[in-house]
């Protein structure tokens, strides 16, 4: 349990002000809200058992100081990732309005491509190396998919008056405490 919910919280806080979020909130305004929705449930759920299976690998094969060592510097560039922030480009934009035919399909393809190599992917790897597989995947998948509803309501709700800066900055802070946390942790 202790994994699903530090992999929910830290996944959460990762995907706030993150380009996914605002892919979500596009096709939102094209399409149903429940085809978005288990499309990327489905992206995420594949591209978190993706990156629990490389970090399941590399905790294995490393020494524990190591791990968290990388992993409280990881959080610490997750900080600056988020603070530097993220935009939909104008083709990312575009595919995500024009795309009218199968929402999910556009959906689960968008976000599966979108997340490979994104920082929630490299936080659930860095998260799998010190924590159980299955507790990281079920929190960082929940955790990604509820910022991403999250965003859709509230986008849909507010329109563009959200506090972007404050979002980006209070995640980029918890990213950094994280980080802190872990490198004390390991160093002490």
């Amino acid at each position: 349990m202790e994994a699903f919910w530090i992999s929910l919280g830290a996944i959460f806080l990762a995907e706030l002000g993150d380009k996914s979020q605002l892919m979500a909130m596009t096709f939102a305004t094209r399409f149903k809200i429940g085809p978005v929705l288990l499309g990327i449930t489905i992206a995420t759920t594949v591209v978190h058992l993706l990156s629990v299976a490389v970090g399941g690998l590399i905790g294995d094969a490393l020494p524990t100081t190591a791990i968290e060592v990388v992993a409280g510097v990881a959080f610490l560039g997750f900080a600056a990732w988020t603070l530097r922030g993220d935009e939909l480009t104008e083709e990312e934009s575009s595919k995500a309005q024009r795309t009218t035919r199968n929402a999910l399909i556009a959906v689960t393809v968008a976000f599966f491509l979108s997340e490979l190599g994104d920082k929630t992917m490299l936080a659930t790897i860095t998260l799998a190396t010190q924590h159980g597989w299955v507790g990281t995947w079920l929190g960082s998948t929940i955790g990604m998919v509820a910022a991403d509803a999250l965003a859709i309501v509230v986008g849909r709700t507010m329109g563009r008056h959200l506090p972007e800066k404050v979002i980006r900055y209070g995640a980029a802070a918890a990213f950094a405490v994280f980080g802190v946390v872990m490198l004390v942790e390991a160093l002490v």
